[in-house]
C-alpha cells in the first residue's frame, strides 16, 4: 500500500511520493484544455490523470501493472471502476506505456510487475485516480446545469440531478470536464459503500482466452513479418566455433542468418518451421569457454566453503549464539534449495520492426521501461523512438522481469528492416534461463528446559539479485530479498542473529523466481521450527501457537487452518500431515498438507488447506485462484524441480527432464479467507512460498525422517 502521502491533493497534483519518489501527473494537459475550451463539440479525449481517459467511445482504464495470469487487470479495473461508479462491463482496458514518471511501482522502484506488489501499491492511487475523474465530471455537469455538485449522483457512468430530472453520460460531459480544476481533496468511498470491491467478479480476460481472440506476444502477426528462432552457446561464456551457413541457406524458406556477439545465432525464415529447420542445418559447433568445468557439485562445494565465513548482518537481537550455547536443547542443520527454472508455458518471444527512424517492439514483459531502454541502447535510437506494445503473458514467474531476451532480439535484428518474430524453443528457454539462486542455509537454535525457544541463528548463502538488478537496494552487503523470511519471522523471538553471505556461482545467471526470498526461507524456517517442536516432544501447531502471543493475525490463520484441516486427528499408517506458517508480501498464511507414502515410496498429495489473511480483498475469486495455482506451483517445484549443471551446461532441457505436477497428482485445495479492514497484502506468490515447508513436515510426519534438501520426491527413492 502507498504510504506517507502528504495529502490527497499532493498526490493528485503530482507531488513526489515519499515511497519511491514517484511523480504522477494527474492534471489535464494545457493544450488539451485549450482545445476543449475552443471546440467542445469536437469531443476531445478527457485525460484527468495517468490512469483514466474518456472520450465519445467510453471509459478506458490505463493499467500500470501487467497481466501475467494473476488476475490484476480485473482487480485494478475493479478499484478504479468502484470510485468511477461504473460496472466492469463499461470499461476498456489498456496497458500502460513505458513511463516510469507515471507508472513506477513504489515498492519495486521501477515500472515493473512482480513481488506481489500490484494491489498493495495500487490500492490508493487507482481509487484516487477514479474518484478524481468522477469529481471533475460531476463538477462539469453541475456547472452546465447551474446546480450544486452535491445535488448530483452517478449511476453506471450517468450523472443525474434528481431534483430537475436531468442526466448526462460521462462520454458527453468529458469535453467540459477537461476545463475543471483538479480537486483539492478526493474523498474515497467507505468500505461499507463498496459495490465491486470485495465481490466475486468474473475475470475480464477470460472470454478472450476461451474464444482464442486474446493475443499473447507469441501470437503477434504483422504485415510482411518473418519468423526466427535462435541457438545460444550452451555454456555461459561460450562462442561459435564453426557452423555450416551454406547448408542452412539451402533449406527452403530460409531468408537470412544473423549473429549476436558470437554467442547467439538466429535463422530467419518465411515461417517458423523453415527457421527451425535452417537452424538445425547450421550444425553449430561451440567453443565452451571458461565455464566448461562448472558442475552442480563444484558450485555447492564452494558454497559450503564460503558459508562458514562471517556474513553481513541482517538482524541482531541480543546474543543469540550465547543463548544457544547455554540452552538445554541445541539444534543445528544445513538446508539446500536448488537452482530453479521459470519455464513459463509461453516461451520467450519478441517481435521487432527496427527502422532508421524508430522501432516497434511487440512483447510480453514485466518491465516495459527496461525493455525500451535495452532496444534503444542496442540500436542507437532515442528511447522515445522505441515503442513497446506490451501484451498479456502466458506465464512469467519472474522470468520476464529480465530484459535480456528483448535486448538479444534487438542485437540479432538491429540490421534487419522488416518485422521479425523471434521465438525461443522450449530447450533454449529452459537452458538459458535466469535461474532462482541456489541457497545454502546454516541454521541453529536453542530451547530451554520447558521447550521454549531462547535463541536462533540463520545464515543465508547465495547469489544477490539486488546487487545486479537494483544496486541502490543492496546496502551494507545485505540482499534484503535473500533474507526475507529468515531475518524476520511471525514468531516471538528475543535472541536472533541473521546474516547473509553473498556468493555468485560461476557460469550461472540468477534472478527473481515466483515467491522470491520467502520461497526458500519459509521452507527452511518452517522445517526447522518443526525440528524444534519434535526435539522437545511438542505438537507442531501448539509449539507455534505458544510463540504467537504478539501476532494475532498470524495466530488467527494458524488456528483457522488447523481447525479446517482437522489437525490433531489420528492418521492411518503411511499418512502424514505437515504445517507451515508465514508472514510475507504483506499477508499472513497458514498451510496444512496431507500426504500418503506407500510401500513404493511415492508421495501422494491428498489435501491442501490454506488459511489466508491478506487484509481488504478486492476480488475473493482472484485470491482463491492464486492460492490454488501458487501452492500447486510450489508443490511441483518442492517435489520434482531442480536445475543442475554438467560441464557448464544445464542438464534439464524440457518438461520430460524438468518434471511438473500432473493433474491426477494434484491435491484437493481448500482456501479459507479472513476478511478485515487491514491494508491489502499480496497473494500472487504467497501460496508458492507456503508449499515446501508443509510438504517437508508432512513427510516427516509420515516417515519420521527429516529431509533438508529439495526436491523431496527424489530423497525417498
Amino acid at each position: 500500500m502507498i504510504t506517507n502521502l502528504s495529502s490527497r491533493r499532493s498526490f493528485l497534483k503530482g507531488t513526489a511520493l515519499a515511497t519511491g519518489g514517484l511523480l504522477l501527473s494527474l492534471q489535464m494537459p494545457a493544450a488539451m484544455r485549450a482545445r476543449a475550451a475552443l471546440a467542445q463539440d469536437a469531443s476531445p479525449t478527457f485525460v484527468p490523470n495517468a490512469f483514466v481517459k474518456i472520450d465519445h467511445s467510453g471509459v478506458t482504464l490505463i493499467l500500470p501493472h501487467m497481466e501475467v495470469g494473476q488476475g490484476i487487470y480485473t482487480s485494478s479495473a475493479m478499484m478504479m471502476a468502484e470510485e468511477l461508479e461504473l460496472d466492469l462491463d463499461q470499461v476498456k482496458l489498456e496497458a500502460a506505456p513505458p513511463d516510469i514518471s507515471k507508472y513506477m511501482d513504489p515498492i519495486l522502484y521501477d515500472q515493473a510487475t512482480g513481488g506481489s506488489t500490484s494491489t498493495r501499491t495500487d490500492w490508493m492511487r487507482l481509487r484516487q485516480a477514479g474518484a478524481a475523474a468522477r469529481i471533475m465530471m460531476v463538477a462539469a455537469a453541475a456547472k452546465e446545469w447551474q446546480v450544486t455538485p452535491y445535488g448530483c449522483r452517478v449511476e453506471r457512468g450517468v450523472i443525474r440531478h434528481d431534483a430537475s430530472g436531468r442526466a448526462i453520460t460521462y462520454a458527453d460531459i468529458a469535453p467540459m470536464a477537461a476545463n475543471q480544476p483538479v480537486p483539492a481533496e478526493v474523498p474515497l468511498k467507505d468500505p461499507s459503500q463498496f459495490r465491486l470491491i470485495g465481490t466475486k467478479a468474473k475475470r475480464l480476460d477470460t472470454p478472450a482466452k476461451v474464444d482464442g481472440s486474446l493475443v499473447y506476444g507469441i501470437d503477434v502477426m504483422r504485415p510482411g513479418m518473418k519468423f526466427a528462432t535462435l541457438a545460444i552457446a550452451p555454456v555461459k561464456g561460450g562462442s561459435v566455433a564453426s557452423m555450416d551457413e551454406a547448408a542452412a541457406r539451402s533449406v527452403k524458406g530460409v531468408i537470412d542468418i544473423v549473429r549476436a556477439k558470437d554467442f547467439a545465432v538466429a535463422v530467419i525464415g518465411d515461417h517458423m518451421w523453415a527457421a527451425k529447420k535452417g537452424l538445425d542445418a547450421l550444425n553449430i559447433e561451440w567453443s565452451q569457454g571458461p565455464n566448461a568445468h562448472v558442475t552442480t557439485a563444484s558450485i555447492v562445494a564452494r558454497m559450503d566453503e564460503v558459508s562458514v565465513g562471517d556474513g553481513a548482518v541482517a538482524r541482531q537481537e541480543k546474543d543469540a549464539q550465547a543463548s544457544i550455547a547455554s540452552a538445554a536443547t541445541k539444534l543445528s542443520a544445513v538446508y539446500h534449495s536448488p537452482f530453479l527454472s521459470h519455464s513459463p508455458l509461453e516461451p520467450l518471444n519478441c517481435t521487432l520492426h527496427i527502422r532508421e527512424d524508430g522501432a516497434d517492439v511487440w512483447v510480453g514483459t514485466q518491465v516495459p521501461v527496461r525493455a525500451q531502454k535495452a532496444v534503444a541502447a542496442v540500436t542507437g535510437l532515442p528511447q522515445e523512438k522505441v515503442a513497446i506494445h506490451n501484451h498479456l503473458m502466458g506465464g512469467a514467474f519472474g522470468r520476464r522481469l529480465e530484459e535480456d531476451s528483448v535486448e538479444l532480439a534487438a542485437e540479432l535484428m538491429k540490421d534487419i528492416r522488416y518485422p521479425v518474430k523471434l521465438v525461443w524453443t522450449r530447450e533454449q528457454d529452459m537452458t538459458h534461463d535466469y535461474y532462482r539462486p541456489y541457497y545454502y542455509d546454516r541454521v541453529a537454535a536453542g530451547l530451554d528446559k520447558d521447550g521454549r525457544l531462547v535463541g536462533r541463528t540463520h545464515r543465508v548463502t547465495g547469489s544477490s539479485i539486488f546487487a545486479r538488478y537494483a544496486p541502490a537496494a543492496f546496502k551494507g552487503g545485505v540482499d534484503i530479498d535473500a533474507v526475507d523470511g529468515a531475518a524476520e519471522t511471525p514468531y516471538d523471538e528475543q535472541a536472533v542473529f541473521a546474516d547473509y553471505v553473498r556468493h555468485e556461482p560461476e557460469g550461472v545467471n540468477t534472478s527473481w523466481w515466483r515467491g522470491v526470498g520467502p520461497t526458500h526461507n519459509v521452507f527452511v524456517v518452517e522445517s526447522f521450527i518443526d525440528e524444534m517442536a519434535h526435539a522437545t516432544n511438542q505438537d507442531p501447531v501448539s509449539f507455534r501457537r505458544n510463540m504467537l502471543t504478539r501476532n494475532p493475525r498470524a495466530l488467527a490463520v494458524l488456528d483457522l487452518a488447523a481447525e479446517k484441516s482437522g489437525w490433531g486427528e489420528k492418521l492411518p499408517a503411511g499418512r502424514g500431515r505437515g504445517v507451515s506458517l508465514q508472514s510475507a508480501f504483506g499477508s499472513y498464511l497458514a498451510h496444512v498438507l496431507d500426504i500418503e507414502i506407500g510401500s513404493d515410496n511415492v508421495i501422494r498429495l491428498l489435501r491442501s488447506v490454506i488459511a489466508i489473511d491478506c487484509g481488504i480483498t478486492v476480488n475473493p475469486d482472484t485470491v482463491r485462484a492464486q492460492m490454488e495455482g501458487g501452492v500447486l506451483f510450489g508443490l511441483s517445484s518442492a517435489m520434482f524441480n531442480r536445475v543442475t549443471f554438467t560441464n557448464g551446461a544445464v542438464d534439464q532441457t524440457n518438461f520430460d527432464t524438468y518434471r511438473v505436477l500432473r493433474i491426477n497428482e494434484a491435491p484437493k485445495v481448500e482456501v479459507y479467507q479472513i476478511h478485515n479492514g487491514e491494508a491489502p497484502g499480496g497473494v500472487g506468490e504467497a501460496g508458492t512460498s507456503a508449499a515446501a515447508g508443509a510438504l517437508a513436515n508432512a513427510i516427516f510426519s509420515a516417515t519420521g525422517k527429516r529431509f533438508r534438501s529439495l526436491p523431496l520426491a527424489e530423497v525417498l527413492v
